[in-house]
């Protein structure tokens, strides 16, 4: 069953939505982009007649109530993106009787599900590895059955919409769906999308295909690089992995961020590249500080020739001027993760340079999709939002995705 040949008028619908959106000190929302893409399918729900339970996590409470996590904070917000009233529920597995009095037409959002280790399933307060961690591990199994159970009963229908946390076996992500038949729990519209981003990505490459792999360790992204080896035209690789590659290859970093344990990895990635005919575009240069801080003194050096006392904090202009050489001509365009740390306004332009190379491509026809937090936040800040073909909401669970991995909270409703 698919969400659109679904008719929810008279049904209570819970959805599991992404709305850990970040906040500022005063628990106001900075970006909201997670909310706007949940709201096609929302508004549905509500459009068709039915009641609407609303449930997410925010931030990483490991299972303690934390008042700042709280999304209480954000009723007002959801409301107003809604464009209807919305009723809290304070503690999400005791909302039976405000679930119970929904008419037709009302929204009720749960409090964070993560205030509860059952959602994770992951013990508490034992150590991994340990004979006790296993014991507590099967019996939090059958804890999170009973939790999700409790999440399940509040409704007739569940909806999974929540991309950034698919790649999760959670209560509510994933064991909820065993509650519910094939024609009551179904993909959200948002999800559905990010399914085709990613179909488009690996089943309808159009070449050249370039990807573009930021941020600081090569340890988190070698999975996915490795996948892409046999799919790509193009490989960049940029950020803080830029200097993993510089001291690989016999060159000094100086205080950068470089992980000493994966310069072997590091050669195997640029051998690969080689071996499969992919064009592996390293940054040269780089813009190097000798404070981690938006007013530090800067200077322009080459990737492997920082002085002690230096760090590289963003891709030179020979760095720039290679990548958006390789992106301009794609046909298909993946990028996550920024060049730079581009949150420090000094260090913004080898992020900017990528971002206006994979719109100009998009102007020129090509698709090109956007993920991770970071990425996503780059084109955000640089007003590029419009001119990329598709901007996912998920970060690990893209990357699984496109590593080819099956994703628990897609096949809970698929099978």
């Amino acid at each position: 069953m698919t969400i659109n040949e679904c008719n929810f008028k008279g049904q209570k619908v819970i959805v599991r939505v992404d709305f850990n959106v970040p906040l500022d000190e005063n628990g106001k929302i900075t970006d909201d982009t997670r909310i706007r893409g949940a709201l096609p399918t929302l508004k549905k729900v509500l459009a068709d007649g039915g009641a609407l339970i609303i449930m997410s996590h925010m931030g990483k409470p490991k299972g303690k109530v934390n008042p700042k996590l709280s999304l209480g904070q954000i009723t007002d917000a959801v409301a107003a993106a809604l464009g209807t009233p919305v009723k809290f529920a304070p503690d999400c597995a005791k909302a039976q009787d405000a679930a119970a009095a929904l008419q037709p037409g009302d929204v009720l959002l749960l409090e964070n599900l993560r205030f509860y280790p059952e959602e994770e399933g992951k013990p508490v307060g034992v150590e991994k590895g340990t004979p006790e961690y296993d014991a507590a591990k099967k019996e939090m199994k059958e804890s999170q059955k009973e939790f999700a159970k409790t999440l399940a009963s509040y409704a007739d229908c569940y909806v999974m919409d929540a991309f950034g946390t698919a790649h999760r076996r959670h209560a509510s992500t994933a064991v909820i769906a065993d509650y519910f038949d094939a024609d009551h729990k179904m993909l959200g519209l948002l999800m559905e999308k990010e399914v085709t981003a990613v179909d488009n990505i690996l089943s309808n490459i159009q070449r050249p295909f370039t990807a573009i792999m930021g941020g600081s360790k090569v340890s988190t992204k070698i999975g996915i690089i490795e996948n892409l080896m046999d799919k790509v035209d193009n490989l960049i690789l940029c950020g803080g992995m830029t200097y993993t590659f510089a001291r690989a290859q016999g060159g000094h970093v100086g205080n950068s961020i470089c992980e000493e344990d994966k310069l072997q990895l590091a050669l195997d990635v640029i051998a690969k590249a080689k071996e499969k005919g992919v064009n592996l575009v390293l940054a040269t240069d780089c813009v190097i500080a000798d404070d981690f801080s938006n007013d530090a003194n800067t200077k322009v050096c080459p990737a492997g020739d920082i002085p002690e006392g230096w760090e590289g904090l963003d891709a030179g202009p020979e760095s720039r001027k290679a990548f958006a050489d390789a992106i301009k001509g794609s046909k298909t365009i993946l990028w996550n993760g920024p060049a730079g740390v581009f949150e420090f306004d000094n260090f913004t332009a080898g992020s900017r340079a990528i971002g206006e190379a994979v719109a100009e491509a998009t102007a020129e026809g090509a698709f090109s999709l956007i993920g991770g937090g970071d990425s996503v936040a780059c084109v955000n800040k640089f007003g590029l939002a419009d001119k990329v073909s598709y901007i996912s909401t998920g970060g690990g669970a893209l990357l699984e995705a496109i590593e080819g991995k099956v994703l628990p909270g897609i096949a809970a409703i698929r099978g």
